[in-house]
């Protein structure tokens, strides 16, 4: 390990180098500690200019049945010392491999950073993202990425590329699985949870704690903005609604202290993200103060070309540098093409020194240098995965995750005492592969508990008793088949059938544009439905789906998602009653497919729609459908029922900078069982510089009830809450009138309140 007998030897020279080197000036440090700094400056001292750009450079492993291995275009780089990162490889003997080379094959012996798509848990595989948000439960998200880090970080990995912090208002888009929704407020929120889960802190100030991994927000930015919800496609947004609605997360994330930025596939206004200098400079680094480092998506650099704003892939390297990029994700660009494009003058010297020290920066941070194998032992590996306690909590985010959409005559819970027998129905009845959606790390998808032996394990000294019949594949049935399930559902007394997506029908380049459950599912529930027989459906699916079918004819729909690794044991909780259901949707259901992008935080226009009549001629309406949601954003049933009441402001005005006003209200369990409410507090600018959404979220409370007891909640709503991007495109809060609701979901109009700003 050469390179720390050069870094003593050149410590001697850090007070030089920084005062006499107008690179270091200009670099902003993450770390703030001058120690590191001094490393950083005296490392970069020694280093030619090809090792640099390798610092910059990120390649893929390969892996294979027996192992990681290299590619041919692959080797010839870690032999040089010219990778700065590798990601996909996995396990502590494949890492220790790769690192082993680095550090003692190679001139400087820098340690490579282990780099990995742990989106929604390493092993103990959580529910998709889009899932968890709808628990409303900050805590739970934090524990969860909390998990996920000390497994990935047990196994030798350093960082994730997560959280997703896109706003998705598509459904059609399959990425909307991996984000929080279309809410900025509450994907804010749930961006700073999920940063401070996985480096440990949410200032960044625990990075390098062993149990911890560099966070990414991503994609920055706008790319769940695409037209149509085609993945990797154009995003045409005004700067008012960039930084209204989309860019608020990814700030969220800077101030969470996130170590990293990714940049998105897609254009913005004509500019693709990877070379937007305004977007990755002045935005990010110099009006926010990012402090970390950027780096592309998959060959992202590449396609500059195709993009049609560079000649070649060197320029499309130098493009991207000079916008900010500070990391090439397997694209090769940098390490082919920057040392020449330093001798042609396209790029400087100093935006390179100043990329590879944040990259080197965040080594240090993390205590490679110190110890290049401190996150590689197999013994912490094996103690720190699927622990019971891990699985208890992915069990309970399971749960959580679970939303209520429909339950008419109270269908469920089924209780153990009930006596009934339950036809179990459906391709996702006994299914575990699709479980875990998709991102889903290395999660082992035949671990995955499927629902029919949750619910057998969870009935199983009871009263019920459980008939099976399949009825179709997921895109696929027979006469015989459904003959067979109509057969089963008339010898039950309630059918409970689970029906959905694949999960390869969500995440990267999984578009759909009929966004309906496929016909032969639908067949089924056709022919069940003529049988007479009650019917529970359980929805797993990566995104939204149009449920207007199921909305007229099902009797109860619990929307589950893909639960991951416990989602038998948690979707069976809430069948028996045990959890009862709280999730709250985080993305607005459609009607159909005609109506997306729909969301609830919509602008009025000048010819609004009357919703108590929307056959109203000339209005921003359809002549086919209404305008409404078949689920808002929000919304979600429980076994109990709740009241909002009595809401108070503390004073009826507030000042438009460092103020406050407190809103208290009342709520109550009306029902004969414990639960848990999500209080929304919603508000409305009545008359902006620019015109304002109908409703935004501002606030939130998850509380639980027990059965007929009352508690008051308060929120304090804040100036700065109410400031936003005006017609002068400054952030601030205008003066003027407001109304407020404490509601139950987005369309819940009832508790409203009105106050002022002077």
């Amino acid at each position: 390990m050469r390179i720390f007998i050069f870094i003593i030897a050149a410590l001697t020279l850090a007070s030089v180098v920084r005062s006499d080197d107008n690179t270091a000036s200009r670099w902003v440090s993450y770390s703030n500690n001058p120690v590191i700094e001094a490393r950083v400056d005296s490392l970069l001292q020694l280093m030619t200019l090809e090792e640099k750009i390798g610092q910059m450079t990120q390649f893929s492993a390969n892996w294979s049945i027996t192992g990681p291995v290299m590619s041919d275009d692959f080797k010839p780089y870690l032999e040089k010392g010219l990778i700065g990162s590798i990601f996909n490889a996995t396990s502590v003997e494949g890492i220790r491999s790769f690192q082993k080379y680095a550090v003692d094959s190679t001139r400087l012996g820098i340690p490579i950073l282990f780099g990995q798509d742990v989106i929604h848990g390493y092993k103990t595989i959580f529910p998709m993202p889009l899932a968890e948000a709808c628990s409303w439960d900050l805590e739970l998200i934090r524990r969860s990425a909390e998990i996920a880090a000390i497994e990935a970080s047990s196994d030798g990995i350093n960082w994730t590329f997560a959280p997703m912090v896109d706003i998705s208002r598509d459904a059609r888009w399959g990425r909307v699985m991996e984000g929080a929704g279309e809410d900025p407020y509450l994907g804010s929120k749930i961006a700073k949870a999920r940063v401070a889960g996985f480096q440990g802190s949410d200032d960044g100030s625990r990075i390098g704690d062993l149990n911890t991994i560099l966070a990414t927000a991503k994609h920055m930015a706008a790319y769940g903005a695409a037209e149509a919800g085609r993945d990797y496609n154009t995003a045409e947004l005004s700067e008012h609604t960039l930084r209204n609605v989309y860019l608020p997360t990814y700030q969220a994330a800077v101030k969470a202290g996130v170590a990293t930025i990714m940049t998105s596939f897609n254009e913005i206004n004509g500019v693709p993200a990877t070379a937007d200098r305004w977007l990755l400079t002045d935005l990010l680094r110099d009006e926010w103060g990012f402090r970390g480092f950027v780096v592309t998506d998959y060959t992202s650099i590449n396609e500059l070309v195709p993009h049609g704003v560079a000649n070649d892939e060197k320029h499309a390297a130098e493009l991207a540098l000079n916008a900010g990029v500070d990391m090439d994700m397997t694209g090769a660009t940098f390490i082919k093409y920057l040392s020449q494009s330093v001798e042609d003058g396209n790029v400087r010297i100093e935006d390179i020194d100043n990329a590879a020290r944040r990259i080197i920066e965040m080594k240090f941070l993390l205590g490679l240098f110190d110890d290049p194998y401190r996150y590689l032992n197999e013994e912490r590996a094996k103690q720190n995965t699927m622990t019971p306690e891990f699985m208890a909590t992915a069990r309970r985010a399971v749960a959580s995750s679970v939303v209520l959409l429909k339950n008419d005559n109270d269908l469920l819970p089924i209780l153990k005492e009930s006596g009934k027998t339950i036809a179990l129905i459906g391709p996702m009845i006994k299914d575990s592969i699709n479980l875990n959606g998709e991102w889903a790390g290395l999660g082992d998808r035949n671990q995955s508990l499927s629902i029919f032996n949750g619910l057998n394990e969870k009935y199983k000294n009871s009263s019920v008793n459980f008939i099976y019949s399949e009825g179709s594949s997921i895109t696929e049935t027979t006469p015989s088949k459904i003959d067979e399930a109509v057969a089963t559902a008339n010898k039950a007394d309630i059918i409970i059938a689970a029906v959905g997506e694949s999960f390869h029908w969500s995440g990267e380049a999984a578009v759909r544009t009929d966004i309906r459950l496929p016909e032969p599912q639908r067949e089924l529930l056709r022919a069940l439905k003529e049988t007479g027989r009650p019917i529970v459906i359980i929805i797993l699916s990566g995104r939204p789906l149009d449920l207007s079918f199921e909305n007229e004819n099902m009797d109860a729909i619990l929307q589950a998602w893909f639960p991951g690794t416990q989602a038998g044991h948690g979707i069976a909780d809430v069948i028996a009653g045990d959890y009862n259901p709280s999730g709250r949707l985080v993305m607005s259901f459609p009607r159909n497919v005609g109506q997306i992008p729909i969301y609830y935080n919509q602008k009025n226009t000048g010819r609004p729609v009357d919703l108590s009549d929307e056959k109203v001629d000339y209005r921003s309406s359809y002549i086919d459908s209404s305008i409404t949601p078949l689920y808002p954003f929000g919304y979600g049933l429980s076994y109990t029922t709740f009241e909002i009441g009595d809401v108070k402001l503390n004073k009826s005005s507030m000042q438009a900078t460092n103020d406050s006003i407190e809103v208290t209200a009342m709520i109550r369990n009306t029902g004969n069982r414990n639960g848990e409410l999500v209080a929304q507090l919603y508000i409305r600018d009545l008359v902006g510089s620019t015109t304002r959404p109908i409703k935004e979220l501002k606030g939130f409370k998850k509380v639980a009830l027990n059965a007929g007891e009352t508690k008051e909640i308060s929120f304090i709503l804040t100036s700065e809450d109410l400031a936003f991007y005006g017609i002068d495109m400054k952030k601030r809060t205008e003066p003027g009138k407001f109304k407020l609701w404490v509601s139950q979901n987005s369309m819940d109009i009832s508790n409203e309140a009105e106050f002022s700003v002077e």
